[in-house]
């Protein structure tokens, strides 16, 4: 697609609690509106603050044929989206949006319905059902900004991005999505035109409409910035920007002015809320630097994430997480080590399971990972059903965190891990498994979930974060 230089092209997304009634939205527009005489833009807009939620609540309930409660979320639903389309577009243009919003809300009550005679959901209904709210927000977002004389059209991100179908939480394919993205949305920017796009949803190759996780709004508007390309990418997010760590751990974390990709992506996997973890892998291949802003701050300057940049040698920031579960798992004598790791991360994989941390001890035939706790249940299910021939042994340590040391300045720099090992261990906390990136961008411990806090806090302050 070719830009001018006087004009280059942002992609900026808003999330939930920039949308969350019109005030909020009027701001958001007023915001987008500045950026709009300096840049071309792109915005992509998730659903209205906690909209998603009480839309699988409402599933939830239709399927267990509880038709008052999924009945008084629709009810809500309509009243809040009622209540912005009154209140921010013009009377001529609010018939035809209204009617859009009760289009996706009379389709929501076909769903409930459904589920309710059934009494089942699957995944590829939910994902239908679950996004709805975006669809939602980008049609009166957009009319909100043809209400102050910008050119913007809604665009479902269905015709966009295409995924497999993994429902639930899509992989992208992202050639086609190119080929899409491109077809669609460079002639709304040669006119000037602001496409507002649904964040979260996506669809397969023969259009069956699918999500990418929650958080994935983040993820969509960087799928979008690299098909494009875009110049730059904006998270307009409610805080304002990455921070050297969880403020509600440590009241005196603060904003990180600049990050590495590497550092961010470390940050996010491990439990930033900032960003959703696989946002920033198709930025940081294409170059493209992502900013992180804050919707009721605008005037901060944010953390802006590009490539590594000289910094002072240390850690930059530490990520963590309290909800957790170790699994140790042993193989026979007989099974080589290399045959071991294959069958377990196998099993993960077909699981759609993520690890966190990886030890192991091929002397022993031993290896130890860490999973997010939602995800023990099912590990444990699949560790007991392999028992036997290749296992010789399971243990779970539940109730475990994960507490993680970042920064591409700890690469070469002698005693950190003393420091780091120093500070865990003047405040008596046990550690029950290290691991360190092969990069030496990280270093991760697994803790009891009651010591993470006092842990984050001690490394924050041994390395003057």
């Amino acid at each position: 697609m070719t830009q001018t230089p006087e004009r280059p092209v942002r992609v900026v997304k808003f999330g939930g609690t920039s949308l969350g009634d019109a005030g909020r939205m009027a701001g958001t527009a007023g915001i987008i509106g500045q950026h709009a005489t300096e840049v071309q833009l792109v915005v992509v807009v998730s659903a209205m603050q906690k909209v998603t939620g009480s839309l699988l609540q409402a599933a939830t309930a239709a399927s267990r044929r509880e038709t008052d409660t999924w009945q008084r979320i629709g009810e809500e639903l309509k009243r809040r989206h009622t209540e912005v389309c009154e209140a921010l577009i013009p009377a001529a243009e609010r018939p035809v949006i209204q009617a859009q919003i009760d289009t996706e809300l009379a389709t929501f009550h076909d769903f409930c319905t459904g589920f309710s005679l059934v009494r089942e959901l699957t995944p590829r209904s939910l994902d239908s059902l679950s996004s709805f709210g975006e669809v939602m927000s980008a049609t009166l977002m957009a009319a909100i900004l043809r209400a102050g004389d910008l050119d913007a059209e809604a665009v479902d991100a269905t015709e966009l991005i295409v995924t497999d179908d993994g429902f639930g939480n899509a992989s992208l394919l992202f050639e086609p999505t190119r080929e899409k993205v491109r077809a669609r949305l460079a002639p709304l920017l040669q006119r000037g035109a602001i496409p507002v796009v649904t964040g979260f949803r996506a669809a397969t190759r023969d259009g069956s409409c699918t999500t990418l996780g929650r958080g994935g709004s983040d993820y969509s508007a960087t799928i979008l910035g690299a098909a494009l390309p875009a110049d730059e990418i904006w998270i307009w997010t409610d805080v304002d920007g990455m921070m050297t760590a969880d403020p509600r751990l440590v009241p005196e974390a603060r904003v990180i002015p600049e990050l590495s990709y590497r550092e961010a992506i470390e940050l996010s996997f491990f439990g930033a809320k900032v960003l959703h973890p696989n946002s920033l892998d198709l930025p940081f291949r294409a170059g493209i630097p992502v900013l992180i802003k804050n919707t009721f701050n605008p005037t901060a300057a944010g953390t802006e994430i590009g490539g590594s940049k000289p910094q002072r040698p240390g850690v930059r920031a530490i990520a963590s997480t309290a909800e957790a579960a170790l699994f140790t798992v042993s193989g026979d004598r007989a099974l080589p080590f290399t045959r071991l790791a294959a069958l377990v991360f196998g099993w993960l994989d077909a699981d759609h399971v993520s690890t966190l941390v990886v030890t192991q001890s091929s002397a022993e035939n031993v290896l130890s990972f860490a999973v997010n706790r939602v995800d023990a249940a099912r590990v444990r299910r699949r560790l007991d059903r392999e028992r036997g021939a290749s296992l010789a042994g399971v243990e779970e340590l539940p109730d475990v965190g994960v507490v993680v040391s970042v920064g591409e300045g700890m690469k070469g720099t002698p005693g950190i891990a003393a420091r780091i090992f120093g500070s865990i261990a003047r405040l008596g906390i046990n550690i029950a498994a290290i691991a360190q990136g092969s990069s030496e961008l990280s270093v991760s411990l697994v803790v009891k979930s009651s010591d993470v806090a006092a842990a984050v806090r001690a490394m924050h302050q041994e390395f003057g974060l």
